[in-house]
């Protein structure tokens, strides 16, 4: 089987491109599979992330990145041609190559894949929840010009979406909120690593992961810390990632007094010691596209306390079980949640336990035979309307 994956870029070290190297690295193992990726940027940088040497990358030499030198107003014009361009590009590759099935991380290419006469399958997989996904930033129209913009762009990818013959969400949450797509399934990320090392879940130590932007809500996390040290002074917060927010986060840090129990730690490639380290992984999220960082955590053998934003953390953990929920921004249920954890030594080794085996659902094995089995459905189903 010949599967075409569409991305902009593999250089980078990104959740989308993680997750699909991994996907793409299993598949390239089974019997009967061709795995090429095409991307549009990046030009000859190596990927991040370690490809199977069987896997081909097709470079089409699109350089959208380009386009964020100029300003805004600039961009419309030079899109459409790049856009124009890739088309081209991509429909001629495809049509030699001859692919089964072609694969849009739903990125530029899904706005044109429906009409490509290459005459494989096309499936479309979204990393982002939907309430999220086609936003325009605040700052650059009148809200009201930007909400019609929201509108007529998703209204373009719904119709976009309901040729595809098969369209794939994280998260069941996510699949739900799709009303307006019936060929929408869900399958999620496969975790990246199961390590046999867990953590024993006794050191003072409580870990966050993520970069330093709004989404991840570090600042509203740090109150909520600042609850948790008054009554336990002698526990950790270490918040590993880096963004725009440092600034700003390092003087909540700051004003709070919290120097010594709240660190902002530069990210690290060795994340995994790191939680293995920790005895809760919190998670304060606004939103996010599944909640990697959970099942990571999780499979450290860590119990997360995470706000039940949309979409992944009400999918992923089991309330009370292997992890505590809590509603979404409330920060006074957030410190009263870490506290109960931490005041809780016997709970949280039981859901530190209880976290691992949850999951083991998210094997790489376990993910990949979903994929599968979807290609094969998807191939008998193109065979039988010959």
């Amino acid at each position: 089987m010949k599967l075409v994956y569409c991305i902009p870029t593999l250089y980078i070290s990104g959740g989308m491109e993680r997750v699909l190297t991994l996907k793409a690295n299993y598949l390239a193992t089974l019997p009967g599979y061709e795995i090429t990726i095409v991307i549009t940027d990046g030009g000859d940088k190596k990927p991040y992330f370690p490809l199977n040497p069987s896997i081909k990358v097709k470079q089409l030499d699109i350089n959208f990145e380009e386009m964020y030198r100029y300003p805004f107003w600039r961009r419309f014009g030079l899109y459409r041609k790049k856009q124009n361009l890739y088309k081209q590009r991509l429909e001629a590759f495809l049509k030699e190559y001859k692919p089964d099935i072609t694969i849009s991380m739903l990125r530029r290419e899904i706005n044109f894949l429906n009409s490509l006469t290459d005459g494989s399958i096309k499936v479309g997989e979204l990393h982002i929840c939907k309430l999220y996904y086609r936003k325009v930033p605040g700052n650059y129209l009148p809200r009201w010009i930007g909400k019609w913009v929201e509108d007529y762009w998703m209204a373009q990818l719904v119709r976009e979406l309901r040729k595809l013959s098969a369209f794939v969400v994280l998260t069941e949450e996510d699949k739900q909120m799709w009303t307006e797509v019936k060929n929408v399934c869900n399958i999620p990320n496969p975790a990246p690593f199961l390590p046999q090392v867990k953590s024993t879940c006794e050191a003072k130590r409580v870990i966050a992961v993520g970069r330093y932007f709004e989404q991840k809500g570090f600042d509203l996390l740090i109150p909520a810390w600042e609850k948790v040290v008054k009554i336990h002074p002698d526990w950790v917060l270490s918040i590993y990632g880096d963004g725009a927010m440092r600034p700003l986060l390092q003087n909540m840090v700051d004003e709070r007094r919290l120097t010594n129990q709240c660190v902002l730690e530069e990210p690290v490639s060795n994340i995994e010691e790191k939680m293995q380290e920790s005895s809760i992984l919190v998670c304060s999220s606004r939103f996010e596209g599944w909640g990697m960082i959970l099942v990571e955590a999780m499979a450290c053998g860590v119990p997360v306390v995470s706000f039940a934003c949309p979409c992944g953390p009400r999918d992923i953990i089991s309330d009370g079980v292997d992890g505590l929920l809590v509603e979404k921004e409330n920060i006074d249920e957030l410190a009263e949640k870490i506290c109960y954890l931490i005041e809780h030594e016997d709970e949280r080794k039981r859901m530190g336990q209880e976290a691992a085996k949850s999951v083991q659902r998210y094997r790489m094995d376990a993910v990949g035979n979903q994929w599968h089995n979807l290609f094969e459905k998807l191939m008998k189903e193109k065979e039988n309307e010959k």
